[in-house]
């Protein structure tokens, strides 16, 4: 079972916070990157957060940075997007995806092989 399942989206208020879950069965070699999308109705899916990449280092959306704080744990094979001060910009669709981006695709779709099914975060004010 090599496909990303992602949990904990919901309906929550402004100003609230979430966090996500991506297990990664199958894919817990600590060179897959865990990797967050997001897409709103009628938007196309957007990068929001991608890391630990070759071990440590972290990538965020302009959008989501201060906010959102991506981390994994290596022995539950599971990546989190821990999401705060959420905001209605924040509502979409959430993705968790994994694989083995290089620099220059960390932030694209292209730099992910697995994908989960997604998960639904809406922001109310």
């Amino acid at each position: 079972q090599a496909q990303p399942v992602e949990s904990g989206g919901g309906l929550v208020q402004v100003g609230s916070s979430l966090t996500l879950s991506c297990v990664f069965s199958g894919l817990t070699s600590r060179d897959y990157t865990p990797a967050w999308f997001r897409q709103a109705p009628g938007k196309e899916r957007e990068f929001v957060a991608a890391g630990p990449w070759r071990g440590s280092r972290t990538f965020y959306a302009d959008s989501v940075k201060g906010r959102f704080t991506v981390s994994r744990d290596n022995a539950k094979s599971t990546g989190y997007l821990h999401l705060n001060g959420l905001i209605s910009d924040d509502t979409a669709v959430y993705y968790c995806a994994t694989g083995r981006p290089i620099l220059s695709s960390v932030r694209t779709t292209e730099g992910y092989s697995f994908w989960g099914q997604g998960t639904q975060v809406t922001v109310s004010s």
